[in-house]
């Protein structure tokens, strides 16, 4: 009997993904559940299972190839294990095995741990091993990490001759480099074009004096570490003031679903990371109800996964409003781009010292500009600039966060 492994559905407003890699070849034997492709989505990569134990007779895309919730990408004909494959099996899991436990002898180079496998290709391609990025348990680089860095490296184009004297004619052409964009670049590209398209995007602007949050988290940051394992960042009070002023302006944390306005009473954050393959959004489930603690250690579990490229789409899907914090690259103003069907984001960015009046005097403060990007066809300009208002107020006086005044 054939059966056939159909691409799951990805995701709320997620339409498509890619073929990034075929863990099983045709011709090859496969345990039901066991991996048979990875598929990359703009936001996060999904395994995808075999539904049956028997052989792949047929994989339907190739590398690269664009697949859409339900599209059969290989079949299956099932049934047992043929024979002698059994031996073939475990010789292969034999060699695996010897593999990882040759990976978990460490060894070190100019300070760099790493297994006998990745050292024997650091020194077969003479690499240096600080450019290499380690990924592996306590820093370690693996083997997989040295394959990469010189994929990365080959691809990266010699460097070109010196430039030609002011007198001589510059071949311009000769100075270009084209690069094909990724599936994945495309998809991120395609998205974010459709959010300005598709919906009414206008963004307005605050500042905020951060001096007591700054002067709070100095008096109580090494009690907050010595209690909880983890530092109290600027992230959880502006979540905390953001929920604040959403339960204040409903209409911020609501979305469009055809002719009807769907207001929603719980509190999803978004917090947009730099994750190992981009940016994602991993999402905080009811935040309203967690503590600063509980905020800081969830949005902490959640950077760690990004990083590593673990998220799973349910700790993607669900947001009903997302913060990006570009001042951790140093920006002082953008303006934040919608995260559909969502209908705010804030948008954070450097605290910058600067001279501001209070008083009738001048005084230097700690001022962060913050920027709320909106849907105007369900938020009016009243009530974002409203909404900012109040995230300010809530900022600037963080008790009245915690007595919810």
């Amino acid at each position: 009997m054939t059966v056939p492994v159909e691409v799951p559905q990805l995701g709320e407003s997620v339409t498509e993904a890619f073929v990034a890699e075929w863990l099983k070849k045709e011709g090859e034997f496969v345990e039901e559940d066991e991996i048979v492709v990875e598929l990359e989505t703009d936001k996060i990569t999904v395994e995808v299972p075999a539904p049956v134990s028997g052989t792949i007779s047929v994989l339907k895309f190739d590398i690269d190839d664009t697949v859409n919730p339900g599209d059969v990408i290989a079949e299956i004909e099932a049934g047992e294990r043929p024979e002698g494959a059994e031996e073939a099996a475990a010789e292969e899991a034999e060699a695996a095995q010897a593999e990882e436990a040759e990976e978990a002898e460490v060894v070190e180079v100019d300070g760099v741990k790493m297994g006998p496998a990745a050292h024997r290709l650091v020194e077969e391609h003479g690499l240096d091993v600080s450019k290499i990025k380690a990924s592996g348990p306590r820093g370690h680089t693996t083997k997989a990490d040295v394959l990469e860095h010189i994929e990365s490296r080959d691809r990266t184009p010699a460097k070109k001759a010196k430039a030609p004297t002011p007198s001589a004619p510059v071949d311009t052409q000769a100075l270009e480099e084209r690069v094909t964009m990724s599936s994945l670049r495309k998809t991120v590209a395609r998205r974010l074009l459709e959010a300005q398209q598709n919906t009414a995007m206008l963004t307005t602007f605050n500042e905020i004096d951060m001096s007591s949050v700054i002067a709070l988290r100095k008096q109580y940051k090494e009690s907050f570490l010595k209690k909880y394992d983890i530092k109290l960042g600027f992230m959880s009070f502006f979540i905390k003031a953001s929920i604040e002023a959403l339960k204040a302006y409903p209409a911020v944390n609501a979305e469009i679903d055809g002719d009807e306005l769907v207001y929603k009473n719980y509190y999803n954050i978004g917090v947009a990371v730099g994750g190992g393959r981009g940016l994602v959004v991993p999402v905080i489930k009811n935040a309203e109800q967690l503590s600063f603690a509980q905020t800081e250690l969830e949005l902490g579990r959640l950077v760690d996964r990004a990083i590593n490229n673990k998220l799973t789409l349910p700790e993607l899907q669900g947001g009903t409003f997302t913060i990006s914090n570009g001042g951790i690259y140093g920006s002082l103003l953008s303006t934040p781009i919608l995260n559909p069907p969502q209908s705010g984001i804030l948008g954070m960015h450097k605290i910058e010292e600067r001279p501001v009046a209070i008083n009738g005097e001048v005084v230097v403060r700690p001022m962060m500009y913050v920027a709320l990007s909106y849907d105007h066809r369900i938020i009016d300009g009243k009530e974002a600039v409203s909404f900012l208002v109040r995230l300010k107020e809530c900022v600037e006086n963080p008790e009245r966060i915690l007595l919810e005044v």
